[in-house]
């Protein structure tokens, strides 16, 4: 297959699948560029409900849509910055995440953000984390890969995430939210979330990290 110029490794999956570590990693080991796109979400999310909007009412809608296209998102090394402020924590948040999951459903806010991912695409390459990285956002991306694990086993790795911050995780109410947010994010109108149909399935559920980044940086070896 024909490599773009500067080429694209687009990893999608469910919430809490470690699509967004794995990616990262990969993209360590490539000397890639990497977009979280779901931190551009949270951000989003986050200017949102401090604009004190709810994307369920028409009149907050109308406000919300000119957000997204012109969401003032920069990152820079490990930070998140929200018109210069830093929402680093703030967009890790669980309520960040119902809210960006509420927001992804709606198309107009997913065509505002459109080309604030596709400006990420820098040499000598990115490799991308999403839900729509290679059926809308990257789809001439020479691979594309559906990271996925069970709910069980993704709703136990969001628990240890929290804890890990110091915080009080209910299993229950997580898995849950993750089901919830799986319905949600697959029959939406626009961009639901499935696996393309030129895309390698990786069910992580019970591998290592490490082995999960081998096996993608293997496939992408086999592309170039």
């Amino acid at each position: 297959m024909s490599i773009p110029n500067c080429p694209v490794i687009a990893i999608d999956g469910p919430t809490a699948s470690g699509k967004g570590t794995v990616a990262a990693l990969v993209a360590g080991r490539l000397g890639y560029h990497y977009l979280d796109s779901g931190a551009i979400y949270r951000v989003l999310a986050v200017a949102v409900e401090r604009a004190a909007l709810n994307p369920d009412l028409p009149v907050d809608l109308l406000r919300i849509i000119p957000m997204a296209a012109n969401l003032p998102v920069q990152f820079r090394d490990d930070r998140i910055l929200l018109g210069g402020v830093d929402v680093s924590e703030s967009i890790r948040t669980e309520d960040a995440g119902v809210m960006a999951s509420r927001l992804a459903v709606v198309p107009e806010v997913r065509a505002g953000l459109l080309q604030r991912q596709r400006d990420f695409r820098q040499a000598p390459g990115l490799v991308a984390d999403g839900r729509d990285m290679g059926s809308v956002v990257f789809p001439d991306s020479f691979l594309k890969v559906f990271l996925t694990a069970s709910a069980q086993v993704r709703a136990e790795r969001r628990v240890r995430q929290i804890e890990g911050r110091g915080q009080k995780a209910d299993f229950q109410a997580i898995y849950s939210d993750l089901m919830a947010r799986d319905k949600r994010d697959s029959e939406r109108a626009v961009a639901p979330l499935r696996p393309c149909e030129d895309a390698l399935v990786l069910d992580c559920s019970n591998m290592p990290i490490d082995q999960v980044v081998s096996t993608i940086l293997n496939w992408a070896q086999e592309r170039i």
